[in-house]
């Protein structure tokens, strides 16, 4: 095992992190920026090394200073959270060939999962079912790019290769609107990612969200731990995600599970990930891979009884996976709400100090944050503070727990999304459970009129 590790992000998942690291007795080193040196992973670190200003590109995603704070302090692994670079394949390369032991996958899985059309080939070829698209990425021809929608039917939607986020991709209805809406992706996507590469696909018109989280460790053992319903969100961002998904049977589980399990055996794939699907008419299509460990990992570790953090120190650090498949055993529902600085139905962020905080707690409730009173939000980063999370005998339960968790925690100086949160709690579609990947939005919209 090993004796330190540096934490090479910021936030709450950095606390999350040097919490595992505390539970298995490892010191940890925290990188930081100019912006982030009064947060409190920082003062409670074994310690901690300044990386730059902060802007993230002079700090969070320096690959020459994270490094140099590991040499320095004698870390022997680095754990990369998520954001930043913790898909960034040359990052993990660098870490490697610089004699530290990257935790989460090998570099080559990295880099395949990150290219859209290459991780759709691999799990073509696993068996996981993919939304009928182009095959690899759309070519310049503008005929037969028109022939490939037609054939695939409309509408369809434009992806950039290396997108995420989000990011770089465009719904087109109509043939008409095709080849103008293709040129403004390429443009995107070479602007904003540095590849003008795009594909395309059915665009299904009221999915849910579904993703599959695994466990996998150097010697082909690999399992699956359930899945998360991640379907209320706002332009591609997600605002609230639940475990298990409404709705989803025993026997979808095992089907999906299986088949994720298995493509992570093909690809010899290591550490913690997640599968994310489309999911409609009782049907699962996979959208992406995402290489790391996820911001609403918490709901299932609440319904699993598992500590993801802690399992991808243990399996970076050559153990062998502590679990079976028959082990793992899903108990209750849990929600979780992200918090963050912003008006709750704008959306503009608002950074600034926070005069007072207080969360909620009581049993069936969790908090992860790294933000306190005096604490001031910097206006660099995510506007993401913290998460609370609940967990209860039934979905129910769970909705109960949270709306008390939200009324009890207060704020001032900053404005949050507790409001928003405290709507869709009481929302009736929401409560009757599986909406689509557009629920949230039209509700806005209705709310605004």
């Amino acid at each position: 095992m090993f004796e330190k590790i540096l934490i090479a992000n910021r936030g709450e998942i950095a606390l999350r992190i040097q919490r595992a690291c505390r539970l298995l007795g490892i010191k940890s080193v925290v990188v930081y920026s100019e912006a982030d040196k009064h947060a409190k992973y920082v003062k409670i670190a074994d310690e901690a090394v300044c990386i730059g200003p902060a802007k993230s590109m002079h700090s969070y995603l320096n690959i020459p200073s994270i490094i140099a704070a590991a040499e320095i302090t004698n870390a022997q692994a680095i754990h990369p959270g998520y954001g930043f670079l913790s898909e960034n394949a040359e990052f993990a390369r660098r870490v490697e060939g610089s004699g530290f032991v990257f935790i989460g996958p090998r570099p080559e899985n990295i880099a395949t999962m990150g290219d859209k059309v290459k991780a759709k080939e691999a799990m073509i070829k696993a068996g996981v079912p993919v939304v009928p698209g182009s095959e690899g990425e759309l070519p310049l021809n503008n005929k037969e790019v028109a022939r490939i929608a037609k054939k695939i039917g409309y509408p369809v939607i434009i992806k950039a290769v290396a997108g995420g986020g989000g990011r770089g991709m465009r719904v087109v209805h109509k043939e008409e609107d095709l080849i103008s809406l293709l040129e403004i992706t390429r443009s995107e996507a070479n602007a904003g990612f540095g590849n003008p590469a795009v594909y395309m696909e059915r665009y299904l018109t009221e999915p849910r969200h579904i993703e599959v989280q695994v466990l996998a460790d150097e010697y082909g053992n690999v399992i699956h731990l359930g899945e998360r319903d991640c379907s209320m969100q706002r332009r591609h961002q997600k605002v609230i995600e639940e475990a298990p998904g409404v709705e989803i049977t025993a026997r979808m589980r095992k089907k999906i599970g299986d088949s994720c399990v298995k493509a992570c055996k093909l690809l010899k794939y290591r550490g913690a990930g997640t599968f994310e699907f489309l999911f409609e008419n009782g049907e699962f299509f996979f959208i992406e891979m995402n290489t790391r460990i996820q911001v609403e990992h918490t709901i299932t570790e609440m319904i699993t009884g598992i500590d993801l953090v802690k399992e991808q120190i243990n399996i970076a650090s050559g153990e062998k996976l502590r679990y079976k498949q028959s082990d793992i055993v899903f108990k209750g529902h849990a929600i979780e709400c992200r918090i963050n600085a912003e008006d709750p139905y704008t959306f503009v962020p608002s950074p600034g100090k926070i005069e007072l905080c207080h969360f909620g707690g009581g049993n069936g409730v969790r908090v992860d944050s790294h933000v306190y009173s005096g604490y001031s939000v910097p206006s660099f980063y995510d506007s993401m503070i913290g998460k609370i999370i609940t967990h209860g005998e039934t979905r129910q339960e769970a909705i109960n727990l949270m709306k008390g968790a939200l009324i009890e925690t207060s704020f001032s100086g900053i404005k949050t999304n507790i409001p928003l949160h405290l709507d869709l709690l009481n929302n009736h579609g929401f409560c009757e459970g599986a909406q689509s990947i557009h629920y949230l939005e039209d509700y806005l919209a209705n709310k605004e009129r």
